[in-house]
């Protein structure tokens, strides 16, 4: 006894000692608390805290991350020397003349003879169900919109996982000129979008410009917000103030009422940007509202009972617009997860679901069947994204899947950016 209290003596000894000279000696390297690094974003779609462990994971050189991180790097690396772009400088002003409404031309509108001195637009407008007039690429605010909404996710991102400054600087820049800046910025509304010429002068349709991309811009400007050089806390105040507006727009508009009637991927797209607008400007009951009540207002109606999208499959472009809608459906659940509402776990009157949405597509999407519906430009990898979301979401056939799936021709993103985007976008 005598020899073990000896022992117990000298070791607490030696213990005040090493605390004495090294108060971190006598703590272990289990015990010690990591290195503090850059904060989970408060992302909208995008999961910040996976992000973040995504960024520690980097850090500790996960050679397939490495390989994402590459891929992404190149895409942020050729923004760096385009832009900025901003709705004031198209060759004329939307319908009504102010310079900073935002104009997009119908995409599937075409003339219906050729344009004289007289009829310089060749009108009457005929429509051409998913084939693409390409004069809407030209003249219109379109195209710079979503040159905005991709080159800052892209880097933003970049930034985000290697802490490059430049990314963030142009990012920055862009934002500003787009939405912020007097001289340049856009008015919050989408008033003149996706006009048909001497017809109307702007469609409740041409939401979808945003509403199918426009999350993206809100996950961007919150990678930002998680302490970005060159982002300061009045570009936070002003983003916050564009984004509340535009909110109030879709909400009282005639058009937003109009957009959040239609039954279709417009629909549910209206949806996704309502809801993500209200997540990133505080309104956390909104949000958990709107990604609730389409469960039956979206879900219930729009998926059969086999998965399949009857309203999707009647498009020309029935693959395109399957999985388009699944992207937006995919996107308004991971806004779900933030506040506490499971749109997997819905399940219609006629066993309807997301799960069984996405399965609807793995023959093809996997290669094992060809899809039997009219489409006119089939790429395989335009479900990927989809497939890779219900497979997060837990469900063991998409994850059976997952190696099958076809990478998309600019790169497999998913790691690094764990939101389905549509692989094959066509505008419309």
């Amino acid at each position: 006894m005598a020899i073990r209290l000896r022992l117990a003596l000298v070791l607490a000894a030696v213990t005040a000692l090493a605390a004495t000279l090294s108060p971190a000696a006598a703590t272990t390297a289990a015990a010690r608390p990591a290195p503090v690094g850059r904060p989970a974003p408060g992302t909208t779609v995008l999961d910040g805290a996976r992000l973040r462990q995504t960024k520690a994971r980097l850090d500790r050189g996960d050679r397939r991350l490495r390989s994402a991180l590459r891929t992404l790097t190149a895409r942020a690396d050729g923004w760096l020397d385009e832009g900025p772009w901003t709705v004031v400088d198209k060759p004329r002003p939307a319908p009504g003349g102010d310079v900073h409404d935002y104009l997009s031309q119908a995409p599937y509108w075409w003339p219906s003879t050729p344009p004289t001195a007289d009829n310089p637009w060749g009108c009457p407008y005929v429509q051409r169900d998913g084939q693409r007039n390409p004069e809407v690429d030209t003249g219109t605010d379109r195209q710079d919109a979503e040159k905005v909404f991709d080159s800052t996710y892209d880097l933003a991102l970049a930034w985000y996982y290697t802490g490059d400054r430049r990314y963030a600087r142009k990012a920055a820049g862009i934002l500003r000129t787009w939405f912020l800046d007097p001289a340049t910025r856009m008015n919050p509304d989408l008033n003149h979008a996706q006009f048909i010429p001497c017809k109307y002068d702007g469609r409740a349709i041409g939401i979808i410009d945003f509403s199918q991309s426009y999350t993206a811009v809100l996950d961007a400007v919150a990678i930002l917000d998680a302490g970005a050089p060159s982002w300061t806390g009045t570009d936070r105040a002003g983003m916050r103030k564009w984004n509340g507006d535009f909110l109030a727009w879709l909400r009282n508009s005639d058009f937003g009422a109009q957009e959040a009637a239609a039954a279709n991927n417009h629909g549910t797209f209206y949806d996704l940007l309502v809801a993500g607008l209200a997540y990133a400007t505080g309104d956390r009951e909104l949000a958990r509202d709107t990604v609730r009540e389409a469960a039956a207002r979206r879900i219930d109606p729009q998926v059969a009972a086999d998965g399949s999208q009857p309203l999707e499959l009647a498009r020309t472009r029935s693959w395109h617009y399957s999985t388009f809608d699944l992207v937006a459906y995919t996107r308004l659940a991971a806004i779900g997860e933030h506040v506490g509402v499971d749109l997997w776990a819905h399940q219609g009157p006629d066993g309807q679901s997301l799960f069984k949405a996405v399965r609807y597509l793995l023959p093809a999407a996997t290669g094992r069947t060809a899809w039997p519906y009219p489409e006119l430009e089939f790429h395989r990898y335009a479900a990927s994204d989809v497939v890779h979301a219900a497979a997060d979401a837990g469900d063991p056939e998409a994850r059976k899947a997952v190696p099958s799936l076809e990478e998309p021709p600019d790169g497999d993103l998913w790691a690094l950016r764990p939101a389905a985007e549509q692989l094959d976008s066509i505008a419309g």
